[in-house]
């Protein structure tokens, strides 16, 4: 590779809406890591977010170059490195956090633990939409709540990003999936394979009531937080689990210890920033593609089309309501 030099958008200020484009040194793929050539990088409300200032767990000094998901194409391998070589095509949830580059610049030295070989039925921006949404269900629906075949399973928000990848997961594990939603979106839910609810139609405890007979689902996802997660709590079956990757306020206990329900918080971004199990997500990816080329897992992307021009333009589509998964092309 001749070319030294790679377009990057950085992070200046917090208090300024900016990105500004920057000509940075190409980085060398160091000892564990590879060195991805950038097709595509997934845009997740944390990368607004970080922008914003709005995520003091997770902003990195600046300048930065933000980005949490990407697709690419593997140009070299560090010290250490097995499994992947030149011409690899690969995506992972891999930086725009504290110390790690971003996704949002034409390569990227990334911890090899943290990627997998994408899906062969899927493009550069199927696959970089993916890793931080799957990770996400994975964690709550598999590692946590151990999902499996006949469970019933409501999803809080199953038409956000995590919550249609929780669908058609606990769907690929055999569990019968209802999904809240709006009304515009129930078609959705209801193609990824879920019974769509209105949300705005029933509480959860008479959505609990009509679908288990009121004996309380045996999984939920929730998304959504707040007084959604709230109301979750009672609506778990005796003994059941409830995963959340939105509890960030405060909540009484109360209802679930009473029931003997299992509580997990799911905070998918804690291997990049303090280095732990991050083997882990480069194992849930594996997986994560075999179930993509089964034809069990499929994001569905906002048609919208985005650049390093006009990643500011992708953020603001994603804060005001996108077509659950935004995309920007990079090379």
């Amino acid at each position: 590779m001749n070319k030294t030099k790679m377009q990057a958008l950085y992070l200046e200020s917090y208090d300024v809406k900016a990105l500004t484009p920057v000509m940075l040194d190409i980085p060398t793929a160091g000892p564990g890591e590879v060195l991805v050539k950038i097709h595509a990088s997934g845009v997740n409300p944390i990368d607004y977010k970080i922008r914003s200032g709005r995520a003091p767990y997770a902003m990195p000094e600046l300048p930065a170059v933000l980005g949490t998901d990407m697709a690419g194409e593997v140009v070299s391998v560090g010290d250490g490195v097995h499994g992947f070589k030149p011409g690899d095509a690969v995506y992972g949830l891999t930086g725009g956090v504290h110390g790690l580059q971003g996704s949002l610049a034409e390569y990227a030295a990334v911890d090899a633990r943290l990627i997998a070989r994408q899906p062969a039925n899927f493009d550069m921006r199927q696959s970089a939409a993916l890793p931080l949404v799957f990770l996400t269900a994975w964690e709550g629906l598999v590692d946590y709540a151990g999902v499996k075949s006949g469970d019933k399973v409501l999803v809080q928000g199953g038409a956000g990003g995590v919550g249609h990848m929780a669908i058609q997961l606990a769907k690929a594990f055999g569990a019968e999936v209802y999904a809240t939603c709006s009304a515009r979106d129930m078609s959705l839910v209801e193609s990824l394979g879920a019974t769509a609810i209105d949300y705005r139609s029933a509480t959860t405890q008479e959505i609990m009531e009509k679908y288990t007979s009121g004996q309380g689902f045996d999984v939920i996802y929730d998304t959504v937080g707040g007084p959604v997660l709230q109301a979750s709590l009672s609506a778990v079956r005796y003994y059941g689990h409830i995963a959340s990757c939105a509890a960030f306020s405060d909540i009484n206990l109360a209802d679930s210890s009473l029931r003997c329900v299992t509580v997990s918080g799911v905070f998918v971004l804690l291997p990049m920033l303090k280095d732990v199990n991050r083997s882990h997500h480069g194992e849930i990816l594996q997986k994560l593609t075999e179930l993509a080329e089964a034809g069990q897992i499929k994001p569905v992307l906002d048609p919208r089309r985005f650049t390093l021009n006009t990643a500011l333009d992708a953020h603001d589509a994603v804060e005001n309501g996108a077509d659950i998964k935004v995309v920007i092309d990079i090379i």
